[in-house]
C-alpha cells in the first residue's frame, strides 16, 4: 500500500540543516535554520533555565497529565509576560491561555479553531512572510491570500502599500502579523505605523492573529511587545500565538502558548471550550517541562532578572553580529550598501542576496542561508566572518 507514496520535498529551512549535517567541509557555516548560537556556534542552555531545571529536579511530585490547557501558573506568566503586569485584559479576565507544543503549534490550533468557528475566514500572510505559515493554513483547510510588505529596492517596509491592501481585507478575515523581528526581513512597523494598522483592521472588522515569537530579541522585552500593545485597545479581539523557543533557549522542549483576547470574560470562556477542544483532538495536552522552567523562571524576582540579563547578552550579540558583517563587507571593498542590516531587528535579514548567488555560496564554500536571502544573523560568529564575507563578496 506504502509503495504508492510519492517522496515529500524537504522543508525549505529544516532540510537545509539536514543537508548542512551531512556536508563533510570542516569550514562549513550554517545561517539558515533560526537558532540562536555563542560565539563558539553552540546553541547554550541558559543559566536561569538549569537552575529552574534543578529546582524542579528537586520538588516535581508528579509525572501526571496537565489540564488541556496547561498549567494556570504557566497562563499566568505569558500573560504578565506579553501584556504587562496588571494589562486591562488580564484583570477583567478576557484574556485566555493555553499552553502548546512551540509556537508552530500554536498556529496550528489557532488555524483549526479558525476553520471549525469561521469556515469563511481567509487569513492573510504579509509577503514575504515564514514559509511555515501557508503550510500551517493549507494543512487545516483555511484559505490565505497576502499583501505586500517588503519594499526590496529601499530595504525597508512598503508601508503605504501594506496600508492599502489591508484596507481592502474582508469583515471577518484574520491578518497573520509580526509582532517583531518580522521573519524573515528583519523589518517592523514603528509604533506610530501599528496603530495605524490597528486602526485599518478595526474598520474593516478584521482581526489580528499575531504571531509573536521574538519577544526581547528585537529592542527588549516591553519594547518588542509595543505592536502588541498598539492593536490591543480596550474591547478589541485578537489571536496571540507566543514561542519562548528563542528568548529561553528551549528550542527542544517546544514551549509555546495560544492566547485569545475576546470582548469580555463570557466570551473568553466559550472561546476556550473551542481551544480546548481543538486541542483534545489534536495532542490532548501539552507536555510539563519547557512550561514549568518558564513559569520558574518568571515567577522568581531574582531569576527573572538574571534571565533577563541572559536574554539581553543574546540580543547584544545578534546586533553585534550585524554591525560586524556590515563593517566587514565594507572593509573587503563590497560596493553594495548593506547598512540595512544593522537596522534589521531579531535573527533574521533579508540580505538581498538572489538564488543563485545562494547556490554558489552553498556549492561552492558551504555557506548555507535560505533560498531567498534570509540570514541567520543569530549564527554568525566573529572565527568566521571574514570567510563568510570573502565568499559573499566572490558571488556578488
Amino acid at each position: 500500500m506504502f509503495q504508492s507514496v510519492p517522496l515529500a520535498p524537504p522543508d525549505a529551512i529544516l532540510g537545509l540543516s539536514e543537508a548542512f549535517a551531512k556536508d563533510p567541509n570542516p569550514a562549513k557555516i550554517n545561517l539558515s535554520i533560526g537558532v540562536f548560537c555563542d560565539e563558539t556556534g553552540k546553541t547554550p542552555i541558559l543559566a536561569t533555565v538549569k537552575e529552574a531545571e534543578r529546582r524542579l529536579l528537586e520538588t516535581e511530585a508528579s509525572k501526571g497529565y496537565l489540564p488541556i490547557d496547561g498549567s494556570p501558573a504557566y497562563a499566568q506568566a505569558v500573560q504578565a509576560m506579553m501584556f504587562g503586569a496588571g494589562h486591562e485584559v488580564i484583570t477583567s479576565r478576557r484574556a485566555t491561555t493555553a499552553h502548546t507544543p512551540g509556537g508552530t503549534a500554536a498556529l496550528r490550533v489557532a488555524a483549526d479553531l479558525i476553520k471549525k468557528n469561521f469556515p469563511k475566514a481567509t487569513v492573510w500572510l504579509s509577503d514575504p512572510t515564514w514559509p511555515n505559515h501557508p503550510q500551517i493554513f493549507d494543512a487545516a483547510g483555511v484559505p490565505t491570500k497576502v499583501y505586500p510588505y517588503f519594499d526590496a529596492t529601499a530595504n525597508g517596509l512598503a508601508f503605504d502599500k501594506t496600508l492599502a491592501a489591508l484596507g481592502q481585507v474582508a469583515a471577518g478575515d484574520f491578518v497573520l502579523l509580526h509582532g517583531c523581528c518580522h521573519n524573515p526581513t528583519g523589518i517592523d512597523p514603528t509604533v506610530a505605523q501599528w496603530k495605524q494598522i490597528a486602526g485599518v483592521l478595526a474598520a474593516r472588522g478584521a482581526t489580528a492573529l499575531v504571531d509573536f515569537a521574538y519577544q526581547g530579541f528585537g529592542r527588549g522585552l516591553a519594547e518588542d511587545a509595543a505592536g502588541l500593545l498598539a492593536i490591543l485597545q480596550p474591547g478589541v479581539e485578537m489571536l496571540v500565538c507566543s514561542s519562548f523557543s528563542k528568548n529561553f533557549g528551549l528550542y527542544r522542549e517546544r514551549v509555546g502558548a495560544l492566547t485569545a483576547v475576546s470582548k469580555d470574560a463570557e466570551t473568553a470562556a466559550k472561546v476556550q471550550s473551542q481551544v480546548k477542544a481543538v486541542i483534545r483532538a489534536n495532542y490532548s495536552n501539552p507536555p510539563s517541562h519547557g512550561g514549568s522552567i518558564v513559569a520558574t523562571i518568571l515567577g522568581d524576582a531574582a531569576l527573572r532578572a538574571q534571565w533577563e540579563k541572559e536574554l539581553a547578552a543574546m540580543r547584544d550579540r545578534i546586533n553585534g553580529m550585524r554591525q560586524l558583517f556590515v563593517a566587514t563587507l565594507k572593509a573587503k571593498g563590497v560596493a553594495r550598501d548593506f547598512g540595512f542590516i544593522e537596522r534589521q531587528l531579531g535573527m533574521f535579514s533579508f540580505s538581498g542576496l538572489t538564488k543563485d548567488q545562494v547556490q554558489k555560496l552553498r556549492d561552492q564554500y558551504a555557506i548555507y542561508m535560505v533560498g531567498n536571502g534570509r540570514i541567520n544573523v543569530a549564527g554568525m560568529r566573529p572565527a568566521t566572518m571574514d570567510r563568510l564575507c570573502e565568499a559573499i563578496k566572490s558571488v556578488m
